[in-house]
């Protein structure tokens, strides 16, 4: 689905993937299935992954982890055969993966989704505000001295210097939709990486103007950047979306689909980005940042 970052990293489920149950305990404690929660093998789905984990095993349900354990094509055999119970989605990505076309509207393209996996007894539950897709980026002073909000706000300066990643001039979701979707011209591009420490460096050191980054990337909240609304729709959704299967719904009742859905109510793209920031920049543990964002937001 993306032009710029693969989720692919690997074909085997990895024999080291944390690995813990927790049943539910007290009062509380419900009586049925071990919910074993999966997650992609990148931090910041292992993180999502990790907060529905803590906030299911608080209401008293058993759960068992399973994270990090590889690509799209793994962990969704693995829901599809019942190795696994519930994991966090993009939508967009899922939905190409599974034969659709995933547009900028988040709940169509949520409801699209549904409609792909219903088939496979998967439930796709409420979109997360949060998106990890491509954004268009700029310094703090850049956005205030220009009055930029909005990726369309760009049009009126063509005098300014964008950079990406070296294919970024054929791609439709970087500079040729930029150019037909905004109407955005530069006055020059520079190849840098996709998304990563020297697309940084040079927007931060005034190489560059505007950069193309992940709305989730940490560096956002940790250098102050503004990531500018896609105001025209350009990319297509990728909110973070709780998938389950509906067994365990089944089992459950609406109790654990208003428990996950309580989480996509509160998890936003700049709370995702200092999460990240926390993780791959400050070096905090996982479980201890899930921690504080579920104490500070549920």
């Amino acid at each position: 689905m993306r032009n710029y970052r693969s989720r692919v990293l690997g074909a085997i489920l990895v024999a080291t993937a944390l690995l813990a149950a927790a049943c539910g305990s007290g009062e509380d404690a419900k009586d049925g299935p071990t919910i074993t929660i999966g997650s992609a093998n990148f931090p910041e789905n292992a993180l999502v992954a990790e907060i529905y984990a803590q906030v299911l095993e608080e209401e008293g349900y058993p759960v068992e982890r399973n994270l990090n354990i590889g690509n799209r094509e793994v962990y969704t055999t693995a829901l599809e055969s019942g190795d696994l119970d519930l994991l966090p989605e993009y939508v967009g990505s899922a939905l190409f993966n599974q034969g659709g076309e995933p547009t900028a509207d988040s709940e169509a393209t949520a409801q699209a989704l549904r409609d792909a996996f219903a088939p496979q007894g998967i439930a796709v539950l409420d979109p997360a505000p949060a998106q990890d897709k491509n954004g268009i980026v700029v310094r703090a002073d850049t956005a205030d001295a220009l009055g930029l909000s909005k990726t369309s706000d760009l049009a009126a300066h063509t005098d300014l210097v964008f950079g990406g990643p070296p294919e970024c001039p054929e791609r439709p979701l970087c500079l040729i939709g930029l150019q037909d979707v905004y109407g955005l011209s530069f006055a020059e591009f520079k190849p840098l990486d996709v998304g990563g420490a020297l697309t940084v460096a040079a927007l931060e050191g005034g190489e560059i103007d505007v950069a193309l980054l992940f709305t989730s990337d940490g560096t956002i909240a940790a250098k102050g950047f503004v990531l500018l609304e896609d105001d025209k729709g350009l990319q297509p959704a990728e909110n973070l979306t709780p998938v389950i299967r509906q067994d365990i719904i089944d089992a459950y009742g609406d109790d654990i689909v208003d428990s996950l859905n309580g989480v996509s109510a509160e998890l936003t793209t700049a709370e995702l980005s200092e999460m990240n920031r926390r993780i791959s920049i400050d070096g905090d543990d996982p479980e201890t940042v899930a921690k504080d964002w579920i104490e500070e937001n549920l």
